[in-house]
């Protein structure tokens, strides 16, 4: 199986591409132990996995430029090429540009709603005020919403940003109990309450299933 970074890493620098498949995948780093464990489980050698830094969905205003200037520099090198980001904030921009570069990206708006299938997500016209959370949030949590926040030095404006939601729901792609508890640890300091949603690999598993049926 190809080597998980540690989530560190994915969060600051992404991943490499380091193969010699014909397919190659562009995802963002939150989905890289996901991509790989899909790609050991059903024999996918003929993939490759680059990720950028995942950090950026803390700025989705240079996801499409990164995707786009990743697709253009390894082109040349793939018969393939398939973009493992929903929308993620980009406003259709992201969209836009994989249908200018002619590549399929996942549907969606953001990873929580493939996560759990976008029909079952968009289904939830309740949950206005909830937070979610997958494993690696959960894991960077203090990485990607604590410290970005400016929670690590003022506590109290915890109730000023989440003064709208009510209740974190953390979608579990894998059974961890310790991971299970750490989310539950993230409800306890927003002061929401909390529901654990199992949902596995959902659309995304669907999705890279079929891409590589396309390109066997």
């Amino acid at each position: 199986m190809d080597k998980v970074p540690d989530d560190a890493t994915l969060t600051r620098d992404g991943l490499r591409a380091d193969g010699a498949g014909q397919i190659l995948l562009i995802a963002c780093g939150a989905l890289a132990r996901e991509i790989l464990d899909l790609k050991s489980a059903n024999g996918w050698d003929h993939i490759d996995l680059t990720c950028l830094p995942a950090i950026l969905h803390n700025h989705p205003e240079r996801i499409t430029g990164a995707v786009e200037e990743a697709v253009l520099r390894h082109r040349k090198a793939y018969r393939a090429i398939y973009v493992a980001y929903a929308d993620c904030g980009t406003g259709g921009h992201l969209q836009a540009a994989c249908d200018r570069l002619g590549v399929e990206m996942i549907a969606g708006p953001h990873c929580y709603s493939f996560f759990e299938g976008n029909a079952a997500f968009g289904a939830h016209e309740d949950e206005i005020t909830a937070f979610y959370l997958t494993d690696f949030l959960v894991r960077q949590f203090d990485a990607f919403v604590w410290k970005p926040l400016g929670l690590d030095r003022h506590p109290d404006l915890r109730a000023t940003y989440f003064a709208h939601y009510t209740k974190l729901v953390y979608q579990a792609q894998t059974d961890d109990p310790d991971l299970t508890a750490r989310a539950q640890d993230c409800a306890r300091r927003l002061d929401l309450d909390f529901e654990r949603r199992p949902t596995g690999y959902g659309d995304l598993e669907r999705t890279l299933d079929r891409w590589a049926d396309q390109n066997p």
